[in-house]
């Protein structure tokens, strides 16, 4: 390879006499220069930083990472490297990259096992347990249409409600497929539908239609489960029949609420009486 042009030259090339006449012809300028001139230039060339080089002098803490150490050891490790790299290599500000750039390629695959382990524990517990489920069915803003289940039950003496699934519709949402896709899941999850006590709506024909709503469908499944209408909607509906005095006497207390909850002191004190 030229020093002078970093030009790739062929071994048929490398002949003295090929040598130069190729900087005669290319170099013009240089073939006055002496021998030390040409030695100067190669040792600047060994000396470049290369991936190699760059990577070499973190040979042995690499060994060290490898050796268990944790993975926040990275930013000393890894980053730098690679913002040399960038500096080096690509000729890119390294600091945007760097800040966009995780240290772990599988983050995404550690939150879904966590998430199905937790899951997997509700799960299994529901199927040794009594509870009652709230259903709810939603139209997204994109048309798509989910179903909300949440389950509450009673653990270590506590009363704990959780979002148990949200599955979408594929295509209608009537009483039957709402039915069919709580069903699908029970079967999945190899929880009784047996263990349901009772169950919440918010009172859509889809839901408490005789014969072809949901409730109609799950009690010919469980004979003694419960239907309820959810509370929080029950109160949504007589909020609109509300007369002005109780309407204004509401509002006044909904305001006092946010102005002591718009301040950390203030919910702090406020605990204290």
């Amino acid at each position: 390879m030229c020093l002078l042009c970093n030009k790739v030259l062929g071994n048929d090339a490398m002949k003295p006499s090929k040598l130069q006449d190729y900087l005669r012809r290319c170099h013009p300028d240089k073939t006055e220069k002496d021998l030390k001139y040409f030695q100067t230039l190669k040792d600047k060339f060994h000396k470049r930083h290369t991936l190699d080089r760059m990577f070499d002098s973190t040979s042995q803490r690499n060994d060290d990472a490898k050796s268990g150490k944790p993975h926040t050891i990275g930013d000393k490790l890894i980053l730098p490297a690679v913002e040399e790299v960038l500096k080096t290599v690509l000729h890119k500000p390294a600091s945007d990259i760097i800040k966009r750039t995780p240290l772990s390629n599988n983050t995404e695959r550690r939150i879904d096992e966590m998430s199905s382990d937790i899951e997997s524990f509700l799960c299994n517990y529901l199927q040794t347990t009594h509870f009652s489920i709230q259903l709810d069915e939603s139209t997204l803003p994109d048309n798509a249409a989910l179903l909300f289940a949440y389950v509450r039950f009673i653990m270590n003496q506590e009363i704990y409600e959780v979002l148990l699934f949200a599955r979408t519709f594929i295509t209608v949402t009537k009483g039957e497929s709402i039915f069919h896709v709580l069903k699908d899941y029970f079967i999945e999850k190899a929880i009784p539908l047996s263990n349901i006590i009772s169950v919440a709506t918010d009172g859509s024909p889809a839901m408490v239609l005789r014969y072809r709503g949901c409730i109609s469908y799950l009690k010919q499944n469980v004979s003694g489960v419960l239907a309820i209408h959810c509370v929080i909607h029950r109160q949504h509906l007589v909020a609109k029949n509300l007369s002005v005095r109780f309407h204004e006497s509401l509002h006044l207390v909904i305001d006092a609420i946010n102005r002591i909850r718009s301040n950390a002191l203030n919910t702090r004190l406020f605990a204290q009486l």
